[in-house]
């Protein structure tokens, strides 16, 4: 896919002050969109695996859009717009890590690369596109270490970030040091969470996911927990669940839309390779 059809846009080489590498945007936006009105906006990392088989970690993605639209028009859930955040390669275990682990020597940019989400790209987004720009229409998210990273931004910016999408989490990295981030957090929010794992990716993980859950609990968080039978670690299966995670985090009818006057665009220092759709 080569990311020409109307509804979608792409910003290259994306640039941060907080991290050394560049990456690919990709914005998907939901039909009906250019008839107005501000919409929720969910952030989703790992991007290259998200719409396209031949960007995707195995020939295999999450066919994000398709769903996304499918729910859309039978009025399942709210419209939204999608932003596949593309991850950098060999920087994406430290970039998407809390803490440095001393026995890989690497990570622990999670909290720079969590600071360009909310600082940077999401002020990007909402002055280029219609959106929602409160935490109630702002969700972030994604699988594995892409689902560890966004609770760590979830933690970090609870005023910008009132939802979580993490489907199989890593959490053990690091001794689950996330785990220690969670139970100290001291913010007042209660953010709504989609948490989950499949059961074939083994004992470890579900024994780990249970104890994020015990803490979120803890916490009085808005989270609706999910074991997948039978499901393993793996493109295929957080597609199937990503249904399901939409249908959770953006119920019809929850957002008020608005028709404001659109924003005027402003390009960040990118290149954006898009249609002329009206903002």
């Amino acid at each position: 896919m080569a990311y020409t059809d109307s509804l979608f846009e792409k910003h290259s080489r994306f640039a941060s002050r907080f991290l050394s590498s560049r990456r690919d945007v990709i914005v998907w936006l939901p039909p009906g969109y250019e008839a107005g009105g501000r919409y929720p906006v969910l952030y989703l990392q790992d991007g290259q695996n998200l719409f396209d088989p031949a960007t995707a970690f195995g020939g295999r993605d999450w066919q994000a859009h398709r769903t996304a639209e499918c729910l859309i028009r039978s009025g399942a859930i709210e419209p939204l717009i999608l932003v596949g955040v593309g991850h950098t390669g060999v920087r994406r275990i430290s970039e998407y890590t809390p803490t440095r682990d001393p026995a890989r020597r690497k990570g622990g940019k999670g909290d720079r690369y969590a600071r360009m989400l909310a600082r940077e790209l999401k002020p990007f987004i909402d002055s280029s596109y219609r959106t929602l720009r409160g935490p109630a229409g702002t969700a972030v998210g994604g699988s594995s270490l892409g689902a560890l990273v966004s609770l760590q931004a979830g933690l970090l910016y609870p005023r910008v970030f009132g939802k979580m999408a993490l489907l199989s989490p890593s959490l053990w990295w690091h001794g689950r040091c996330i785990l220690d981030l969670v139970r100290a957090s001291r913010s007042s929010r209660r953010p709504r969470v989609w948490l989950d794992a499949g059961t074939a990716e083994g004992p470890d993980v579900l024994a780990d996911l249970r104890l994020l859950r015990d803490a979120l609990v803890e916490k009085q968080w808005d989270l609706r927990y999910c074991e997948a039978e039978g499901a393993g670690h793996n493109e295929a299966a957080w597609g199937a669940r990503f249904g399901a995670v939409l249908k959770f985090l953006f119920p019809p009818n929850e957002n008020a839309v608005s028709s404001p006057p659109a924003p005027p665009r402003r390009r960040f220092g990118q290149h954006a390779e898009s249609s002329s759709r009206p903002r």
